[in-house]
């Protein structure tokens, strides 16, 4: 068959349905960008990108708010759409927080009590953990501090993640209100195993970089402080692999006085992310050089194993947690966005539970009982 004997319709057809509208400068917003695919020279490569999709709200520890979860989905359509893009960067602005979840002074102050109105941001929710999982490139997570609560399921939708070793991952919801089911308990006993990824839902505890990876819920973590112009580990974090009263301490966060000597160290320190990013391109650069469609059908055939149980459940949660935003939520939420108000961040647990034990119905007089009060 000759091609050349047909028509051929010539001009580049653009398959990208938002475009730039979801994207800002100023935070809160959601920050795309194309930078050049480099070399292992430093060396940029002709025609060939990465796109950044880059959370921007560094005051409020890159919680995403309502346009800004529009402005992911927008970010990773538009990099599955061009055919330029080699991978993906998901990162966020600032050295302090990759992201820690949805706004909660969204959530508390137009969310809570309004379940309708919650269950349509999570269609948004689920559709921005969809657009991760179905992102048409590879996915790099590229923590550059917390990554916590919904931050953290954002996190583990990726393909892959580097971190800065002043990172810390966990879950939030039982604490504070919610339930990590915005694919934490999807993602994590496949991360972790059940019990350790059930012991990170319940429990709110946080773990350091080195313990993620140890633990195999990221690939790297990085040096990203400086003293006296080298880079060193973070003073924070236990780094020699010993073991203590039977137990592998590599990774756990130190304690007593030695805390107080890691966080004077800090304080002495530059953050300088060039080793992180040197990572991220070396990652970028190794995708540039395998073939991109059957690199993408081994992704898929990973991430499928994720997004089986996502499916399962996205659904019944987005239902869940719209109704309990009339209750747990409204406690939980408004607890810790009056905490400037009341010098606390969580609510009178022993006494809920009391009134839980007696029957009592969900009422103002409950809520007066278990919130904290102003400070006088």
């Amino acid at each position: 068959m000759d091609l050349n004997k047909w028509p051929r319709q010539t001009d580049v057809k653009n398959h990208d349905i938002f475009g730039d509208e979801f994207f800002g400068a100023e935070p809160p917003c959601v920050i795309y960008e194309k930078r050049p695919v480099l070399d292992p020279k430093g060396n940029p490569v002709e025609g060939l990108y990465s796109a950044w999709v880059i959370l921007n709200n560094p005051a409020q520890y890159n919680s995403y708010t309502t346009r800004m979860v529009k402005g992911v989905i927008a970010g990773f359509h538009k990099a599955s759409m061009d055919r330029s893009v080699v991978a993906v960067v998901f990162t966020a602005a600032g050295d302090k927080a990759f992201c820690t979840g949805g706004n909660t002074k969204e959530y508390a102050e137009y969310y809570s009590f309004n379940p309708s109105e919650y269950a349509l941001y999570m269609d948004l929710f689920n559709g921005m953990v969809d657009a991760i999982l179905n992102c048409k490139k590879p996915v790099i997570c590229r923590v550059n501090g917390m990554r916590v609560a919904g931050g953290q399921e954002i996190g583990t939708a990726c393909d892959l993640t580097v971190a800065s070793d002043l990172a810390v991952f966990g879950q939030a919801g039982p604490r504070h209100g919610s339930a990590p089911v915005g694919g934490a308990t999807d993602f994590l006993p496949w991360f972790l195993g059940m019990e350790r990824g059930m012991w990170s839902c319940i429990s709110c505890e946080m773990i350091s970089a080195y313990k993620a990876v140890l633990w195999g819920l990221i690939i790297k973590a990085v040096p990203v402080l400086k003293h006296d112009g080298k880079f060193i580990p973070n003073p924070q974090v236990i780094t020699d692999r010993f073991v203590e009263n039977g137990q592998i301490v590599y990774g756990d966060f130190v304690t007593g006085p030695a805390a107080e000597e890691a966080k004077a160290k800090i304080k002495e320190c530059t953050v300088d992310f060039s080793l992180l990013d040197a990572e991220v391109n070396a990652l970028v650069w190794k995708f540039t050089n395998l073939f991109p469609h059957c690199l993408m059908m081994s992704i898929d055939g990973i991430r499928a194993k994720k997004k089986f149980f996502w499916d399962q459940a996205k659904l019944p949660s987005r239902h869940w947690l719209a109704a309990n935003m009339m209750s747990e939520a409204y406690l939980g939420f408004n607890a810790f966005n009056n905490r400037k108000l009341t010098g606390k961040d969580l609510i009178d647990f022993i006494e809920y539970r009391r009134w839980i034990a007696e029957a009592k119905p969900f009422t103002q007089e409950l809520i007066d009982a278990v919130m904290p009060p102003r400070k006088e």
